[in-house]
């Protein structure tokens, strides 16, 4: 890979060389980094380049990597350059396949088990702008300097005065060497470009892999979550899934990997960690570290968002499979990350000879409504917005109730190709509203219309209550129950929405409900009540295009705070209180009968704002509340 030596400054990049601390010789590939370092940025000097060979041999030896150096300067010879270059190059191949040979024959191989080596890598001094104008028309350098970095001799069709000197510099390439006199490649140098598998564009390594295959699947059925009573049981979603991860893991030993930021076993991937381990290459000590192996299926032990979606993004390029696991709130740190594999996933797909890649899989948990000590920092749903803007054909984001609507989630997403799908879920306990019959339903269509929390059935519905999130669909349950006790008569629709992106219009999403389709869920005027995981904006984009926008959003406000967690929802509104005083509010006929009730939401939600500064907890009616 090669590397240059301004961007080699960035921290994403500066991180990246602890790579080698998780490259196992036994059972993976290798990287050649290679830094050109012509020793300018825009309109700076980069930090490398001003290093001494011993200084940047010392720094990179720290790092565990063995460097080798190849120098030239504005009065090197090409030729002389090129053959050395080509001579570190062989060396250096021959170095890794060593490496690999030693450790794969070693006793312990058959385990995976290696030592960790140094492997090699190469630094190449050059002058930027090397063999291009030596001053500009000022007079100041070009070649060697930072002004190689911009358009060294300004000529455009407007502007041609300085069209000699362009001649001049670009018949210094001596083109008559490299084409006929009518402009054709000439067959000898011809003869030089890389042939069948070699060439660039059909690649087997790059292109999608050797031998890319689809990922093996268990019965999801054989993990669903059993339960007697809806919304009584609690089960931690994510543990539950790690346990389908772990699975996934067993029935593809060499093409599914987990990779995230040292947040795994926070976000409660227990089951998967247990299994199949961290990969690290380093020392292990037992008693102090915890599930750590040299062939390990995850890896996620160094603190960089950005290395692991890196890697995942590697991963699935060469056809495996994979997913990245983070807090919701540090997903924006790769947010443009993800938006350059959609552009590339974008382009690549025009041409005809690109093989398709396995979906990226993003797994946002820790998630905004359910922050128990880490406070208003770790609180940010705004990837959902983000990636919501880019092309629909590229993007899915799924917000599942319940780990039986997870696990229907995860085995339709890890099916996909070419897709980018962000899933969000909750690892607390939280309470399991849905069968897996339910769940696979409603994740197949989307969305679904839920006749067991629903009072309207055959008659046209006094509000409509949708929900998209764990939270959102346990308050507006809870909403619609205090509802339905003081107001039996009143007629409620309550709508699970999973696949948020789906509501859109095929105006703008060709997936997206039809008019007709919307206006059977949400009517053409009904007051809707829409409990949301995110930021408001996206629900009003997409009720801006529809027939009904008597819509009430609730959702992230940008409030937050060290707190309990059901005040996380009273914050930002999202609360049953609040939901339930909207209602009745946004509903003519009961907007003067409802009053009463609405003063006593109001008289509930200042209740819990007293007794969770007396108490540090959340009321009692708020914990141990029960679906019925």
């Amino acid at each position: 890979v090669e590397i240059g030596d301004g961007e080699s400054e960035t921290g994403p990049l500066a991180a990246s060389w602890f790579s080698d601390k998780f490259i196992n010789p036994v059972k993976d590939g290798a990287v050649l980094p290679i830094i050109n370092m012509n020793g300018f940025k825009i309109s700076n000097p980069t930090v490398l380049s001003r290093m001494s060979d011993e200084d940047l041999t010392s720094y990179f030896k720290g790092m565990g990597w063995k460097p080798y150096f190849v120098e030239a300067d504005a009065d090197t010879d090409h030729m002389q350059v090129s053959e050395e270059f080509s001579k570190t190059l062989d060396t250096v191949i021959e170095e890794i396949k060593d490496i690999q040979k030693k450790a794969r024959s070693a006793a312990k191989a058959a385990d995976g088990e290696a030592d960790l080596p140094h492997w090699p890598m190469i630094i190449f001094r050059s002058p930027k702008g090397w063999t291009g104008p030596k001053f500009n028309l000022d007079g100041d350098p070009i070649e060697g300097s930072f002004r190689a970095h911009q358009v060294p001799i300004p000529v455009d069709a407007e502007h041609m005065e300085h069209k000699d000197m362009l001649i001049d510099w670009l018949k210094s390439y001596k083109p008559e060497e490299l084409f006929d006199e009518n402009g054709t490649l000439k067959d000898e140098i011809r003869t030089i470009a890389p042939k069948g598998d070699q060439r660039m564009s059909v690649n087997p390594i790059t292109n999608g892999g050797l031998d890319p295959k689809p990922l093996k699947f268990p019965d999801v059925r054989d993990f669903v979550v059993k339960f007697d009573k809806r919304g009584v049981e609690q089960h931690q979603d994510m543990l539950e899934f790690s346990k389908w991860l772990n699975e996934i893991s067993e029935l593809n030993p060499t093409s599914f990997r987990g990779f995230g930021p040292d947040e795994s076993e926070s976000n409660r991937l227990y089951a998967i960690l247990d299994g199949q381990k961290r990969q690290w290459m380093e020392d292990i000590k037992p008693g102090n570290d915890h599930n750590l192996a040299n062939s390990g299926r995850i890896i996620d032990s160094q603190l960089s968002e950005h290395q692991a979606e890196g890697w995942l993004e590697g991963y699935v390029l060469t056809g495996r499979h994979g997913f990245f696991a983070t807090y919701e709130s540090f997903g924006r740190i790769i947010d443009s990350m993800l938006t350059q594999h959609f552009k590339w996933l974008r382009k690549a797909k025009e041409q005809s000879w690109r093989k398709q890649y396995p979906s990226l899989n993003i797994i946002s948990t820790s998630t905004v409504f359910q922050q128990d000590h880490n406070g208003y920092s770790h609180q940010d749903p705004g990837l959902l917005t983000h990636l919501a803007e880019k092309k629909p054909e590229f993007i899915r984001e799924y917000i599942p109730a319940d780990a039986n609507e997870l696990l229907a989630v995860g085995d339709k997403t890890f099916r996909d190709y070419e897709k980018i799908n962000v899933i969000v879920s909750s690892k607390q306990p939280r309470r399991q509203w849905y069968n897996i019959d339910e769940a696979k339903k409603i994740v197949d269509k989307g969305l679904g219309y839920i006749d067991w929390a629903s009072t309207d059935q055959g008659a046209e519905p006094d509000v409509v209550f949708a929900a998209a999130g764990s939270e959102p669909n346990l308050e507006a349950l809870a909403a619609i129950s205090l509802l339905n006790k003081e107001f039996p008569e009143m007629k409620i629709r309550f709508i699970n929405v999973v696949d948020i992106l789906k509501l859109r219009s095929p105006k703008n999403d060709p997936r997206g409900l039809t008019d007709e389709e919307f206006d059977k869920y949400f009517t053409k005027d009904k007051p809707v009540i829409f409990a949301f995981h995110g930021y408001e904006d996206l629900i009003k984009d997409i009720f801006f295009d529809r027939h009904n926008r008597n819509v009430h959003i609730h959702g992230y406000r940008e409030n937050g705070d060290i707190t309990t967690p059901f005040d996380m929802r009273v914050l930002n509104e999202l609360d049953r209180y609040h939901l339930a005083k909207d209602a009745v509010q946004a509903i003519p006929a009961y907007a003067q009968k409802g009053a009463y009730f609405a003063n006593r939401m109001d008289d509930i939600v200042t209740k819990h704002n007293q007794f969770i500064r007396d108490e540090g907890t959340d009321l009692p009616e708020v914990e141990n509340w029960n679906w019925e």
